[in-house]
C-alpha cells in the first residue's frame, strides 16, 4: 500500500456543491470509464464525480483487478494511477499495466494519473501509449475536460473506421467482390487467413461441409489478389465424367472426337493469369487426378487432339467436403496431388459452430432477396429469429439462404414470421408422406432428397444411400430424375 497522498486541491472539492460541472458531450449511450487506483477514497471520489458528469463507472484497486475487469466489461476509457503497492514513486506497476492494456486493445484510450507531478513519468507513459495524463491533486474541471476530449477522439476514430469499412464493402459490391458476412469468433481465423494468403499466388484448399461458403471464399481470394483483373473460372471437377474431363479442363481441337465440331478453350486456358476454382476436388477419380497433377507440376497442357504444348499461369483454389488425408490413406486420393493443392488450407466452420452469425446472415439474405423480389422493407419477427437459432442447419449457410428466400415468398406484409420459414413443418410433412407411398415412390423420394442434400452430386448421393454410382445411375434413368451430375 502506498503512503497516503493528497487527493484533492484545497480549493477544489471533489464534487462542487454549488457550481455544476459542464454538461457532457451528447452520446448515443453513457460512456463507461474504468478507474484503477489502490486508494479507496480516490476511487469513491472519482466515481461520484464521473457519475455526476453522466458517465458509467467501474473501479479496480490493483493492476490485476483492472485487467480482470477489462476481460468482462465493455469500457470506453481507462483512468489509471501509475503507482500501486510495489512502491510509491517509480510507476513500474502502472507502466506494466499500461503495456498489458495496450496489448489487449490498442484502440482503448488510457489517461494516467500521477500523484507526484513527475513529468518524466508522464512522458514515459505517453510514449507507452497513454493518450493524456493528469496530476494529483487534480482539478475537477480540467480532469473532466481531458476525459471528454479523449472520449470524443475515440468516438471519432471508431466512426472513421466504420466509414472505411462501409466504403470497403461498397467498393467490393461495385467490383463484384463477395462479402463474407460474419461477426463470430469462429470466422476470425478464416478472415485472417484470407487477408494473409490472398495477395500471394499460392494454391489454396478450402475445406468444410456442403453449403459453408467455399466458393465465396474462393472468389474473395481471387478478388483480393493481384490477379483480380483477370478471369475467375469455376468448375465442378468432381462431377466431370471421364469422357469430358480433359476437354473441359484442357480444351480440344476441331475433329479431336466425333462431336468436336469446333475448337474449345479449356478452363485452364480461360483462367490463364487468373484463378481456377476446382470445386468438389475430393470426388475426382484417380485417373483424372493424374492428369491434373501433371498440369499443376509443369504448367503445361495439351488440348485433346493437339500435339502442341501450351503454357498457363493459373492459381488454383480447390474445395472439398471430403477428408482428403483419410482419402489418401485409403488410396482414393493422390498424396502428391494433395501437396500441390494445399499449399495453404482454409477450413470453414459449419453454421452450427458460428450460430451468432445466423441473425446477421438472415438479415443479409432478406435484404438481398427482398431487393430481388421488390420487397425492400422486409424484417424478421423475434419469433422467426428464435426459430432460425433453434434449427440445426444441416445444409449450413446455403440452406439458411434458401429458407429465408422461401419465407420471403411465403410471408404476407412486411414481416417474416416463424411460420413462414416452414422449418419444422417440412420434416413432419415428409415423414407423413412416406406412410402413404408405394415402395417405388419411397425410393424415388429418398433418391431426390439425397441428390438435393448433395447438390446433385451422384457420387456423394450414392454413398449416402448405400449404393454404387452405377446402381444409382440406373435408378435415375428408370425414374427419369434430372439434374444429377
Amino acid at each position: 500500500m502506498s503512503e497516503p497522498q493528497p487527493v484533492f486541491s484545497p480549493t477544489t472539492p471533489a464534487v462542487p456543491p454549488t457550481t455544476p460541472s459542464p454538461a457532457p458531450a451528447p452520446a448515443a449511450r453513457p460512456s463507461r470509464i474504468l478507474v484503477a487506483d489502490d486508494q479507496a477514497d480516490v476511487l469513491e471520489a472519482l466515481r461520484l464525480l464521473l457519475k455526476r458528469d453522466g458517465h458509467g463507472v467501474v473501479t479496480a484497486q490493483s493492476p490485476a483487478g483492472a485487467l480482470a475487469t477489462l476481460e468482462t466489461e465493455d469500457v470506453d476509457l481507462v483512468l489509471m494511477d501509475l503507482n500501486y503497492a510495489r512502491d510509491t514513486t517509480s510507476g513500474k506497476e502502472g507502466m506494466d499495466l499500461l503495456g498489458r492494456i495496450r496489448a489487449q486493445d490498442s484502440t482503448l484510450p488510457v489517461v494516467v494519473m500521477t500523484a507526484w507531478g513527475s513529468v518524466e513519468g508522464a512522458v514515459e507513459a505517453m510514449r507507452g501509449g497513454a493518450r493524456d495524463y493528469v496530476q494529483k491533486p487534480w482539478d475537477n474541471t480540467r480532469l473532466l475536460a481531458t476525459l471528454r476530449t479523449q472520449l470524443e477522439l475515440s468516438r471519432a476514430l471508431k466512426r472513421s473506421r466504420r466509414l472505411e469499412d462501409e466504403n470497403q464493402h461498397l467498393r467490393r459490391a461495385q467490383s463484384g467482390l463477395p462479402n463474407l458476412v460474419s461477426e463470430s469468433r469462429a470466422m476470425v481465423p478464416v478472415r485472417r487467413m484470407i487477408e494473409r494468403v490472398a495477395p500471394s499466388a499460392a494454391n489454396v484448399l478450402v475445406t468444410g461441409e456442403h453449403g459453408t461458403g467455399k466458393e465465396v471464399v474462393a472468389r474473395l481470394l481471387h478478388a483480393s489478389s493481384t490477379r483480380a483483373d483477370r478471369a475467375f473460372v469455376a468448375v465442378n471437377s468432381g462431377g466431370l465424367s471421364e469422357g469430358v474431363f480433359e476437354s473441359e479442363l484442357f480444351g480440344h481441337v476441331k475433329g479431336a472426337f466425333t462431336d468436336a465440331k469446333t475448337d474449345r478453350t479449356g478452363c485452364f486456358e480461360l483462367a490463364d493469369g487468373g484463378t481456377l476454382f476446382l470445386d468438389e476436388i475430393g470426388n475426382m477419380p484417380l485417373s483424372q487426378q493424374a492428369k491434373l497433377l501433371r498440369v499443376l507440376q509443369t504448367g503445361e497442357l495439351h488440348p485433346v487432339g493437339s500435339s502442341k504444348t501450351r503454357r498457363v499461369d493459373v492459381r488454383v483454389v480447390s474445395a472439398t467436403n471430403v477428408d482428403l488425408a483419410k482419402a489418401v490413406a485409403e488410396g482414393r486420393f493422390r498424396e502428391d496431388l494433395l501437396y500441390r493443392l494445399n499449399t495453404v488450407e482454409i477450413p470453414l466452420p459449419a453454421l452450427r459452430e458460428r450460430r451468432e452469425d445466423i441473425p446477421l446472415l438472415a438479415s443479409h439474405f432478406l435484404a438481398e432477396h427482398g431487393k430481388r423480389y421488390g420487397r425492400n422493407a422486409m424484417r424478421m419477427t423475434p419469433g422467426a429469429l428464435e426459430a432460425l437459432l433453434a434449427y440445426p442447419w444441416p445444409g449450413n449457410v446455403r440452406e439458411l439462404e434458401h429458407a429465408v428466400e422461401r419465407a420471403l415468398l411465403m410471408s404476407v406484409g412486411d414481416e417474416v414470421s416463424a411460420e413462414d420459414l416452414l422449418l419444422r413443418r417440412a420434416g413432419r410433412e415428409g415423414l407423413s408422406r412416406l406412410e402413404e407411398m408405394t415402395l417405388e415412390e419411397v425410393e424415388r423420394y429418398l433418391i431426390e432428397r439425397a441428390l438435393a442434400r448433395q447438390e446433385g452430386n451422384v457420387s456423394e448421393a450414392a454413398k449416402g444411400l448405400g449404393l454404387s454410382r452405377s446402381a444409382l445411375y440406373r435408378r435415375l434413368q428408370y425414374y427419369g430424375i434430372k439434374g444429377a451430375r
